[in-house]
């Protein structure tokens, strides 16, 4: 009866490890743009094949809009005001580093560890 119980917890152990995407979690890089180098931190969710989380800058969160997951492909929107758009475009390059871009060029995330 107790090798069963292990085993049962074992398994459910093992679903939840593959239930996590490796796309969740906080996420830090630096982008550099006409005013200067900025921080940008991200908080991303993997729901299925979609993706949802925000920007976090000095200047206010910003939700991604229209995000979506394909393998270690991925995409979403941020809307600044509603009239100034940026698509993006991203791949997990590994558990601790992402690679976007944009109309504007390529930023480096590196996970934020706890």
């Amino acid at each position: 009866m107790t090798k069963k119980i292990f085993f049962l917890l074992f398994l459910a152990g093992c679903f939840t490890s593959f239930a996590q995407s490796k796309i969740d979690g906080k996420w830090k890089g630096t982008s550099e743009s006409p005013n200067g180098v900025f921080e940008m931190n991200y908080n991303f969710k993997a729901e299925g094949n979609k993706l949802t989380g925000a920007l976090i800058t000095d200047f206010g969160d910003t939700p991604i809009e229209n995000g979506k997951i394909d393998g270690k492909k991925f995409s979403y929107t941020l809307s600044f005001n509603g009239d100034f758009v940026i698509n993006v475009t991203g791949e997990i390059i590994s558990d601790d580093e992402i690679l976007t871009k944009t109309d504007m060029g390529e930023t480096k995330l590196k996970r934020v560890k706890s």
